[in-house]
């Protein structure tokens, strides 16, 4: 669901100081430190920087000028106002310094928290209703049981957590990923947020990407202000895909402020917020699974989350994502009663049956430009994993085919699925485990007998 014209993001740009809803002194230190940063800025371009209006920013200079901190010089010969450029004298460069020392934030003018609150609800993931057709299409081109597509088709409407788990090599990432293509319309996200007196820059432009069909940038700089849309927010963003694996940690999910740069760093959950927060590999974390589940039970109950600012302000933000666990372990490994029960659903991507593992190894096959001599698969199936108990795992067909293919780059020739090339393959990826796992078993076993007591 897009943004609808009640939202703040589609709201009039505001045309004076107070329509903003920032206090006046922090908009003329704003200003201060984009002159200090950029020398002399003509006035459109200093309301092309801020995403302000001239109207809001004249007032601003005529402080910022009475208090002899600018100054303005003409820069053409038309005699209009296009040809004024200002620029800060010695007293507003050791005001913009302190006001540096602060916060260095020197971007586009943030929007209010309550307005930030106000759009992440009107965009809201839970408004969203994923059907049968819509994750056939997405899923069109994947090999997997109809129950788990139905599963997670399901999962997606509940608006609760999801878990997936199976062995690794099942597909389980690939298949949280693939969820972002459920998502439906696109967002707008604020350039920067104010939180008591900071500034949380917001828009990132590696997690916050176009829509199809939108840009974003152009849109901003070519008529946002020109149109009177408040040019703070980004419009026309798909809805994020986040997703982290086992180098997060604890400290990540709390909001950052470094103090060599003087900037914030949002948690990458509220830059995901109208969208999908993936963590990938649960279990495999710095952290304990029981730690990290711990510190997402508020978030997944009540749909806001709580953040502390560097001098210990502690604020609330919309916790408004699809949380999707993907993890090699069972559910309850990793976690208690309490835990599990906050998630909705919680998934298993088997083994492949046959049937599917063929299509995957023709798709793969395809996909390489790969001949398949004939009997090949029916090699690999009998010969190779169910001899060896090798289980049929979606991974397997593509990276033991990718290396029948680097052979046949290394001797010359053309690439084809043969017992002899099979062979090879199968070597170099599983370097004997099946025949160690059946030897390790056999003593085993024999180990037990003779540890046994014989029964009478």
């Amino acid at each position: 669901m897009a943004a609808t014209s009640s939202s703040p993001a589609t709201a009039r740009a505001p045309r004076s100081v107070e329509e903003t809803g920032l206090p006046f002194l922090f908009l003329v230190e704003l200003v201060a430190k984009v002159l200090f940063q950029r020398g002399q800025v003509k006035l459109h371009d200093l309301a092309s920087h801020l995403k302000l209006a001239i109207s809001v920013l004249d007032p601003l200079i005529v402080f910022l000028r009475t208090e002899k901190l600018c100054e303005v010089t003409r820069s053409g010969g038309s005699g209009t106002d296009a040809d004024l450029t200002y620029h800060l004298t010695d007293a507003g460069r050791l005001r913009a310094v302190a006001c540096l020392a602060r916060n260095a934030y020197a971007g586009a003018a943030p929007v209010t928290l309550a307005d930030y609150r106000a759009q992440v609800a009107t965009q809201s993931v839970a408004d969203l209703r994923v059907t049968r057709p819509d994750v056939a299409a997405t899923f069109h081109d994947i090999v997997i049981g109809q129950r788990v597509l139905d599963q997670l088709g399901s999962a997606m409407n509940s608006g609760r957590a999801i878990f997936i788990h199976g062995l690794a090599g099942s597909g389980k990432t690939f298949l949280a990923e693939r969820l972002c293509g459920l998502l439906k319309g696109s967002i707008a996200v604020p350039h920067a947020i104010m939180v008591d007196g900071e500034v949380l820059p917001f828009y990132d432009p590696v997690q916050h990407r176009p829509a199809a069909g939108a840009d974003p940038d152009r849109a901003d700089e070519r008529g946002d202000l020109l149109r009177g849309i408040d040019a703070r927010w980004v419009r026309g963003i798909e809805r994020p895909t986040t997703l982290t694996g086992g180098e997060l940690t604890l400290e990540m999910l709390d909001l950052r402020f470094d103090a060599n740069t003087r900037l914030y760093q949002a948690p990458p959950h509220l830059k995901a917020n109208n969208g999908i927060f993936i963590i990938d590999d649960l279990g495999r974390q710095r952290c304990s699974p029981l730690e990290l589940m711990n510190r997402w039970i508020v978030p997944m109950d009540r749909g806001i989350d709580y953040l502390s600012l560097h001098t210990g302000h502690v604020f609330q933000v919309p916790f408004d994502v699809v949380v999707v666990f993907s993890s090699n372990f069972l559910p309850e490994r990793l976690s208690d009663g309490a835990f599990l029960r906050r998630l909705g659903y919680k998934i298993e991507v088997p083994a492949q049956t046959a049937q599917e593992y063929e299509r995957i190894f023709s798709q793969a096959c395809a996909q390489y430009g790969i001949a398949c001599e004939a009997g090949a698969f029916s090699y690999l199936l009998h010969e190779k994993h169910h001899r060896e108990d090798i289980p049929l795992l979606a991974c397997y067909p593509r990276d033991l085919l990718r290396q029948v293919r680097d052979l046949a780059h290394y001797e010359g020739g053309a690439a084809v699925a043969d017992r002899r090339s099979l062979d090879w393959a199968w070597d170099n990826y599983f370097a004997g485990a099946g025949a160690r796992r059946a030897a390790g078993d056999k003593n085993k076993k024999e180990q037990e007998r003779r540890e046994t007591p014989a029964q009478v």
